[in-house]
């Protein structure tokens, strides 16, 4: 609960900071300059907090790997993957001190490139991971699900991705958790492990919360949603159900492992038997 009070709190902070800060290009602010910089000033010593808590829990965490199945079938690359390093998207903020994200492979309809100015984006139709089906990775109950985001054009040129990382991910950030993983589904596996997808396809859900799904079970499309740059997969175990509070958990996909950064890999078949 107060590493949940924090969260919020810092939030707010960063909030108040960017309402005054866009309202005085309008108004002159009743209160000198340096006064508005103080809520900044504040999430810093906040998010530092956060940060240091973070990295104190991870280290006391010692679980081993949980095997479970793989959430898709065909060819796949990793990125950003914990084989590489942890934590794999450079936080341990949201329970992904050990998520993956991955794209699908195509040699038909290969991925565009990513583009230095041109095309700036691009449709999400375009890669091969969009509509991909998606699986239960284990017999869970679903906790949470929902799919009412849009997917967006995809981030994959350099003004794309600036714009993502100086103002759309920002944006994000403040809105909270949801707004970053865009559309997602939350399995509960048992034994205190959560499983979570992410940036899955408006509309493209098959389950909703309360339900009891089976291994291999389809649960959802790949989408573009949230804090995405392209179709992909963002997958991660973690320890509990609240991207705000839980810390992530080490995971091995049967049949084929964690794969690492650009590696190609084939899931599905025999993969989801125990």
């Amino acid at each position: 609960m107060t590493r949940k009070l924090a969260v919020v709190v810092h939030r707010l902070l960063w909030l108040v900071f960017a309402v005054q800060a866009l309202a005085s290009v309008f108004v002159e602010p009743p209160y000198p300059y340096w006064a508005g910089w103080l809520p900044a000033l504040a999430a810093l010593a906040v998010g530092l907090t956060l940060a240091g808590t973070d990295r104190r829990r991870h280290t006391a965490d010692t679980r081993p790997p949980v095997e479970v199945g793989p959430p898709v079938t065909g060819r796949w690359s990793a990125l950003n993957s914990p084989a590489d390093r942890t934590p794999s998207h450079g936080t341990h903020q949201y329970g992904q001190t050990y998520a993956i994200d991955i794209v699908a492979e195509d040699e038909e309809r290969p991925r565009p490139p990513f583009a230095r100015l041109w095309p700036t984006v691009r449709r999400s139709e375009d890669f091969p991971a969009f509509g991909a089906p998606l699986f239960a990775v284990a017999d869970a109950t679903v906790v949470h699900a929902e799919d009412g985001q849009r997917d967006h054009l995809s981030r994959n040129s350099l003004p794309a991705v600036a714009y993502l990382m100086l103002v759309e991910a920002a944006v994000r950030a403040l809105a909270g958790a949801r707004r970053v993983t865009g559309n997602h589904v939350i399995l509960d596996l048992g034994d205190g492990t959560y499983a979570m997808y992410a940036h899955l396809k408006r509309g493209s859900l098959t389950v909703r919360a309360g339900d009891r799904v089976a291994a291999g079970q389809e649960l959802a499309r790949c989408g573009n949603s949230g804090n995405s740059t392209e179709p992909h997969v963002h997958f991660q175990l973690m320890d509990g159900p609240d991207l705000d509070t839980a810390r992530g958990v080490p995971f091995t996909w049967r049949g084929v492992g964690v794969p690492a950064n650009g590696e190609t890999f084939a899931a599905g078949g025999p993969a989801y038997s125990a």
